[in-house]
Protein backbone atom coordinates (compact mmCIF):
# COMPACT_ATOMS: atom_id res chain seq x y z
CA UNK A 1 0.00 0.00 0.00
CA UNK A 2 1.30 3.42 -0.86
CA UNK A 3 1.79 6.07 2.14
CA UNK A 4 -1.43 8.07 2.69
CA UNK A 5 -0.06 10.95 4.52
CA UNK A 6 1.44 13.07 2.31
CA UNK A 7 -1.83 13.06 -0.37
CA UNK A 8 -4.64 15.01 1.35
CA UNK A 9 -8.22 14.46 0.46
CA UNK A 10 -9.94 16.61 -1.90
CA UNK A 11 -12.78 17.36 -0.37
CA UNK A 12 -12.70 19.31 3.03
CA UNK A 13 -16.07 17.65 4.30
CA UNK A 14 -14.88 14.50 4.73
CA UNK A 15 -16.16 12.35 8.14
CA UNK A 16 -15.07 9.14 8.75
CA UNK A 17 -16.28 7.17 11.77
CA UNK A 18 -13.74 4.80 13.64
CA UNK A 19 -15.95 2.29 15.78
CA UNK A 20 -14.61 -0.09 18.76
CA UNK A 21 -15.21 -1.10 22.36
CA UNK A 22 -14.92 1.07 25.23
CA UNK A 23 -12.47 -1.09 27.11
CA UNK A 24 -9.96 -2.71 23.96
CA UNK A 25 -6.10 -4.77 24.40
CA UNK A 26 -3.29 -2.70 24.11
CA UNK A 27 -2.98 -3.86 20.46
CA UNK A 28 -6.35 -2.87 19.78
CA UNK A 29 -5.72 1.02 21.04
CA UNK A 30 -2.32 1.31 19.32
CA UNK A 31 -4.80 0.30 15.77
CA UNK A 32 -7.48 2.73 16.53
CA UNK A 33 -4.21 5.63 17.63
CA UNK A 34 -2.73 4.90 13.91
CA UNK A 35 -6.24 4.82 12.22
CA UNK A 36 -6.72 8.15 14.12
CA UNK A 37 -3.75 9.86 13.07
CA UNK A 38 -3.87 8.42 9.13
CA UNK A 39 -7.60 10.17 9.07
CA UNK A 40 -6.51 13.24 9.85
CA UNK A 41 -3.77 12.62 7.06
CA UNK A 42 -6.66 12.80 5.19
CA UNK A 43 -7.47 15.63 6.65
CA UNK A 44 -11.06 14.21 7.12
CA UNK A 45 -12.64 14.74 10.35
CA UNK A 46 -12.89 11.58 13.01
CA UNK A 47 -15.80 10.91 14.52
CA UNK A 48 -16.63 8.83 17.11
CA UNK A 49 -18.57 7.67 20.04
CA UNK A 50 -16.55 10.07 22.00
CA UNK A 51 -15.98 7.34 24.85
CA UNK A 52 -12.88 5.64 26.01
CA UNK A 53 -10.98 2.54 24.55
CA UNK A 54 -10.86 2.51 20.74
CA UNK A 55 -12.87 5.71 21.04
CA UNK A 56 -9.98 7.42 23.05
CA UNK A 57 -7.42 5.98 20.87
CA UNK A 58 -8.64 6.87 17.71
CA UNK A 59 -9.25 10.19 18.54
CA UNK A 60 -5.84 10.54 19.76
CA UNK A 61 -4.44 10.12 17.12
CA UNK A 62 -5.97 12.18 14.99
CA UNK A 63 -5.31 15.24 17.73
CA UNK A 64 -1.96 14.47 17.91
CA UNK A 65 -1.74 14.35 14.20
CA UNK A 66 -3.65 18.00 13.91
CA UNK A 67 -7.18 16.39 13.11
CA UNK A 68 -10.53 17.29 13.86
CA UNK A 69 -12.93 15.32 16.05
CA UNK A 70 -16.60 14.52 16.69
CA UNK A 71 -17.71 12.41 19.40
CA UNK A 72 -21.70 11.40 19.53
CA UNK A 73 -22.04 10.58 23.17
CA UNK A 74 -24.55 7.97 24.41
CA UNK A 75 -25.97 10.06 27.44
CA UNK A 76 -26.77 14.22 28.50
CA UNK A 77 -23.27 15.01 29.26
CA UNK A 78 -20.71 16.56 27.73
CA UNK A 79 -18.00 16.17 30.37
CA UNK A 80 -18.33 12.30 29.84
CA UNK A 81 -16.29 12.65 26.60
CA UNK A 82 -13.00 11.77 25.94
CA UNK A 83 -10.17 14.78 26.22
CA UNK A 84 -9.32 14.31 22.74
CA UNK A 85 -12.85 15.05 21.81
CA UNK A 86 -13.45 18.84 19.65
CA UNK A 87 -16.88 18.89 19.70
CA UNK A 88 -19.37 16.59 21.49
CA UNK A 89 -22.84 15.95 20.84
CA UNK A 90 -25.17 14.35 22.90
CA UNK A 91 -28.09 12.04 22.29
CA UNK A 92 -29.24 10.52 25.33
CA UNK A 93 -30.28 7.44 23.15
CA UNK A 94 -27.97 4.81 24.93
CA UNK A 95 -26.92 2.61 22.35
CA UNK A 96 -29.10 3.51 19.95
CA UNK A 97 -26.44 6.43 19.54
CA UNK A 98 -24.86 4.24 17.27
CA UNK A 99 -26.89 4.95 14.53
CA UNK A 100 -25.95 8.28 14.58
CA UNK A 101 -21.97 7.53 14.86
CA UNK A 102 -22.21 5.71 11.50
CA UNK A 103 -24.02 7.57 9.73
CA UNK A 104 -22.37 10.84 10.23
CA UNK A 105 -19.06 9.21 8.51
CA UNK A 106 -19.04 9.05 4.80
CA UNK A 107 -17.36 5.40 5.80
CA UNK A 108 -17.01 3.38 8.78
CA UNK A 109 -13.60 1.72 10.48
CA UNK A 110 -14.42 -0.80 12.91
CA UNK A 111 -11.08 -1.54 14.93
CA UNK A 112 -11.81 -4.45 17.33
CA UNK A 113 -15.17 -4.25 19.19
CA UNK A 114 -18.07 -5.82 21.22
CA UNK A 115 -21.58 -6.43 20.53
CA UNK A 116 -22.10 -2.30 20.69
CA UNK A 117 -19.60 -2.08 17.21
CA UNK A 118 -21.33 -5.14 15.93
CA UNK A 119 -24.39 -3.06 16.06
CA UNK A 120 -22.83 -0.49 14.45
CA UNK A 121 -21.47 -2.80 11.92
CA UNK A 122 -24.71 -3.85 10.66
CA UNK A 123 -25.93 0.00 10.88
CA UNK A 124 -23.43 0.65 8.80
CA UNK A 125 -23.80 -2.02 6.50
CA UNK A 126 -28.25 -1.40 6.41
CA UNK A 127 -27.34 2.03 5.28
CA UNK A 128 -24.66 1.89 3.10
CA UNK A 129 -21.73 3.16 4.57
CA UNK A 130 -18.17 1.55 2.98
CA UNK A 131 -17.25 -0.14 6.31
CA UNK A 132 -13.72 -1.75 6.74
CA UNK A 133 -13.31 -4.12 9.48
CA UNK A 134 -9.61 -4.15 11.88
CA UNK A 135 -8.85 -6.79 14.27
CA UNK A 136 -12.74 -7.71 15.55
CA UNK A 137 -15.95 -8.96 14.05
CA UNK A 138 -15.58 -11.58 10.90
CA UNK A 139 -18.83 -11.55 8.70
CA UNK A 140 -20.21 -14.17 6.56
CA UNK A 141 -23.02 -14.38 3.85
CA UNK A 142 -23.46 -17.18 1.07
CA UNK A 143 -23.44 -14.32 -1.31
CA UNK A 144 -20.39 -12.24 0.02
CA UNK A 145 -20.78 -9.14 1.99
CA UNK A 146 -20.70 -6.22 -0.83
CA UNK A 147 -19.39 -3.17 0.94
CA UNK A 148 -18.01 -4.54 3.72
CA UNK A 149 -13.82 -5.07 3.65
CA UNK A 150 -10.91 -6.43 6.03
CA UNK A 151 -7.86 -5.22 6.96
CA UNK A 152 -4.70 -6.26 8.97
CA UNK A 153 -2.92 -2.83 9.49
CA UNK A 154 -4.28 0.68 10.31
CA UNK A 155 -2.80 2.07 6.75
CA UNK A 156 -4.79 -0.94 4.73
CA UNK A 157 -8.06 -0.06 6.94
CA UNK A 158 -7.64 3.77 6.11
CA UNK A 159 -6.46 3.32 2.21
CA UNK A 160 -9.26 0.67 1.75
CA UNK A 161 -11.74 3.19 3.20
CA UNK A 162 -10.26 5.50 0.91
CA UNK A 163 -10.80 4.16 -2.22
CA UNK A 164 -14.42 3.15 -1.32
CA UNK A 165 -14.97 6.82 -1.16
CA UNK A 166 -12.97 7.13 -4.71
CA UNK A 167 -10.62 9.89 -2.93
CA UNK A 168 -7.70 10.96 -5.18
CA UNK A 169 -4.62 9.03 -4.18
CA UNK A 170 -6.37 6.12 -3.47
Amino acid sequence: MEPLLDTPATRPDLYISVIGAGRCTAAQYALAEQVGRLVAGLGAVLVCGGLSGVMAAAARGAKEAGGRTLGILPGHDRSEANTYIDVVVTTGMGHARNLAVVSSGDAVIAVGGEYGTLSEIGLAAKIGRPLVLLDGWRLQRDAGTEGIWYADTAEEAVALARRALRLSGA
